[in-house]
């Protein structure tokens, strides 16, 4: 989290992933800031509508899709009276985020995909509101290594990384010297009252209904079994150079205490909101300084109680694979991910049960090789990634016999 340039008038925006959640969020939160905010260049995987929509909307200057949704929306784009040009494919994502005339890229595609364009955005030296958590999981001391040569702003959207952020002094040199530790919450996602014993029943739509959050189906099945949570642990020990026992995880149902860091005299700093999505994401547009994100004031006088429990190891025998992995070979949180993005993946096709995305995740775990320097370059993250992830189509195919 390098560089404290304030914000200039008109900031250039490159969002990735802008049809998903924290994408139409982004762009809800820059509606009401016209003056401030430019929409640059919007990117997108499948949803050519949803993307065709918003390129009517906004106008940028570019939309990113794959090869064949790209055709589609430049067909449809033909008639428009739009100068925006459609580029496709992987190496259109890097362009974009690294584009000189950009001040600010979103970082919000979900999974490993979005390594890429967001290490192009840190090397290119961008304010980096990074929603994806995969970059850090996966990339770890290389993606820092980037912001930091870079030159970078690398500003965390997750609630529970920017409730930290939030939480820590302005000035960030030695802030490990007086944190004692952090405390991220967790919801406990739809499940957390459910016996355990009772888990393998769970389908789909069960998983992807969050009792607080509006999420998409992948995130939401990663709240349910807390797999969200584990990555989080692995985000937050780069994003604020902690060692693995100084992260803990804490319940909170109600979803309004974000995240917490206690200090080395046990004092507690918390941040508390409504959960929306928007608050984080106009923090990291407007840092340092505080803009309308169009979220619902908290009434305290209607608030109720606040609890905090601790995860039930049972239910959510994922999250400790978090600190086993870190504890590991670098590069080990890669496969961890890697499994777990094929679990998901395979569970939402009903491939899989909902109990066995844990049974992936931990034979891909035993089963990887991590070589000694593989997370020291982007190709050998990327083929321990493409190795994890066949290893979990094999356990996925075994468990599915």
């Amino acid at each position: 989290m390098n560089g404290s340039t304030p914000l200039a008038a008109r900031q250039r925006l490159c969002v990735l992933g802008s049809t998903g959640s924290i994408g139409v969020n982004t762009l809800d939160v820059v509606a009401r800031h016209p003056d401030a905010y430019e929409v640059f260049a919007l990117t997108a995987h499948s949803r050519v509508d949803e993307l065709l929509a918003q390129c009517l909307r906004w106008r940028p200057r570019y939309a990113v899709m794959p090869p064949g949704p790209a055709a589609q929306l430049r067909a449809r784009l033909a008639g428009a009276e739009l100068d925006t040009e459609v580029l496709e494919g992987e190496a259109a994502l890097e362009q974009v985020a690294a584009h000189p005339d950009v001040q600010v890229v979103m970082g919000a595609i979900v999974g490993a995909a979005g390594l890429r364009p967001c290490l192009a955005a840190a090397r290119a030296g961008k304010r980096l509101l990074l929603a994806n958590k995969e970059a850090l999981v996966v990339g770890g001391r290389l993606f820092m290594q980037a912001v930091e040569q870079g030159g970078a702003l690398l500003l965390p959207i997750d609630s529970e990384h920017s409730a930290i952020f939030q939480c820590l002094p302005e000035e960030r040199s030695g802030w490990s010297g007086w944190i004692d530790h952090i405390v991220l919450t967790a919801s406990g996602g739809p499940f957390r009252s459910r016996d355990p014993a009772t888990l393998h029943s769970v389908t789909p739509q069960e998983a992807c209904a969050h009792p607080n959050w509006v999420m998409g189906r992948k995130i939401s099945v990663d709240s349910a079994t807390m797999m969200n949570k584990a990555l989080e642990v692995i985000e937050a020990r780069w994003l604020f150079d902690l060692p693995p026992e100084r992260i803990r995880v804490v319940v909170h149902p109600q979803s309004i205490v974000h995240s917490m860091v206690v200090s080395a005299d046990n004092s507690v700093l918390a941040q508390m909101g409504t959960p929306d999505m928007r608050v984080p994401i106009a923090y990291g547009l407007s840092w340092p300084r505080r803009i309308a994100s169009g979220a619902q004031p908290l009434d305290f006088t209607r608030l109720g109680a606040l609890t905090f429990e601790a995860p039930d190891p049972a239910r959510y025998p994922g999250l400790q694979l978090a600190w086993d992995a870190l504890c590991s070979r670098e590069g080990t949180t890669a496969v961890l991910n890697a499994a777990n993005e094929e679990a998901v993946a395979a569970f939402l096709a009903g491939t899989i049960r909902f109990d066995q995305i844990h049974t992936v995740n931990v034979q891909a775990l035993e089963r990887t090789s991590v070589p000694e320097h593989a997370a020291g370059t982007l190709d050998g993250l990327l083929a321990l990634d493409a190795d994890a992830r066949r290893i979990a189509g094999l356990a996925v195919k075994e468990l599915s016999c």
